[in-house]
């Protein structure tokens, strides 16, 4: 049986729709009859192993107290640890944080790698660390560094696959070798539960589901909300996963747009429980930033799919990682603004 290790630098089951990409791909490995080793960060929320999707789950402790970077540094090293004791066919990894040792321990071990590139963190890290985009010297020698270390693994994996082809076309542009490029959009499984209950006299219900990141354009919706109610009530939902300062900022603004009595900033729900949220809205969002995170390094907004999969309208952002998910028959399907 060819063996497989997956890293991935994310919580593993989790609110976010990367913990649902992970998932089908490990249950789909599995089902295709490889074993599959899964290694992930834990914070303690979870058992340190465990079987998951038909993997089998080593969880590396980490202190989320540490900053990200070291916790990125720390796992790193975990699996470079693991690869020294257990040998594989293929290493399947992610993410920066998790593939410099599955590259550079290739040449003695002997496995093939796969690149799975979702986003880089020298587009990505200025969102979450908005320090980083203050132009200072350090900044930028460490984002350089970071781009120098995706450069390297774009070069050398034997595999690199992508969400989108706007994803595809920029990991070309920084090395990547287009024969060795595959694009695998994301998916979803249609939603086979029950249609929801009539309104009565409630206001429609408008929902966001994802992370409360920066580039998800959430500003916004938010900034649009007072045009929708004067011309009708509305309710609207955000569910998903953030830092406190992001749901600061957004209650804050919605405070000074005098819509706070119409929206609800909810925790996420774990991920059985989505497909019957989203059934039950009138209205589902997607109002990604015009950036460079969205626009020029792409994506594959899963949370498109996943209300497509249970037949809601939607609105969201006219970009190319969105148009391209529209084929004929379906773009009358998604408005875009």
């Amino acid at each position: 049986m060819k063996r497989i290790l997956y890293t991935a630098f994310d919580v593993v089951p989790g609110p976010k729709g990367s913990s649902t990409h992970i998932t089908a791909f490990l249950h789909g490995l599995a089902t295709a009859g490889f074993h599959v080793d899964l290694l992930t960060p834990g914070d303690g929320s979870l058992p340190a192993s465990d079987v998951y999707a038909g993997a089998t789950v080593t969880r590396v402790p980490l202190d989320p107290a540490e900053s990200m970077l070291r916790r990125a540094l720390r796992f790193d090293a975990a699996v470079a640890a693991h690869l020294e004791q257990q040998r594989y066919d293929l290493v399947h990894f992610r993410s920066l944080w998790g593939g410099l040792a599955p590259v550079r321990s290739q040449p003695r071990h002997g496995h093939r790698t796969l690149f799975e590139v979702n986003g880089l963190p020298s587009i990505e890290l200025k969102y979450h660390y908005p320090a980083l985009a203050d132009g200072s010297a350090e900044a930028a020698a460490l984002l350089a560094r970071v781009r120098a270390q995706e450069r390297e693994l774009l070069a050398a994996s034997d595999l690199v696959i992508c969400p989108s082809a706007v994803t595809a076309t920029f990991v070309a542009s920084l090395g990547a070798d287009p024969a060795r490029l595959l694009v695998i959009p994301n998916g979803a499984d249609p939603y086979r539960g029950p249609p929801s209950p009539a309104r009565g006299d409630e206001p429609p219900t408008v929902l966001y589901i994802g992370t409360l990141a920066d580039w998800q354009g959430l500003g916004t919706l938010l900034n649009a909300l007072p045009t929708v109610l004067a011309q009708q009530p509305v309710r609207l939902r955000i569910v998903g996963a953030g830092r406190s300062r992001q749901r600061r900022a957004l209650l804050k603004l919605a405070a000074r747009l005098g819509v706070a009595d119409a929206i609800s900033v909810e925790e996420p729900l774990p991920p059985p429980e989505v497909p019957a949220l989203i059934a039950a809205a009138d209205l589902c969002v997607a109002p990604l930033a015009p950036n460079d995170r969205n626009v020029t390094q792409g994506c594959c907004p899963i949370k498109v799919i996943e209300y497509m999969a249970c037949a809601r309208p939607i609105v969201a952002a006219n970009l190319p990682v969105v148009r391209e998910l529209l084929r004929e028959g379906v773009e009358q399907a998604v408005l875009a603004l």
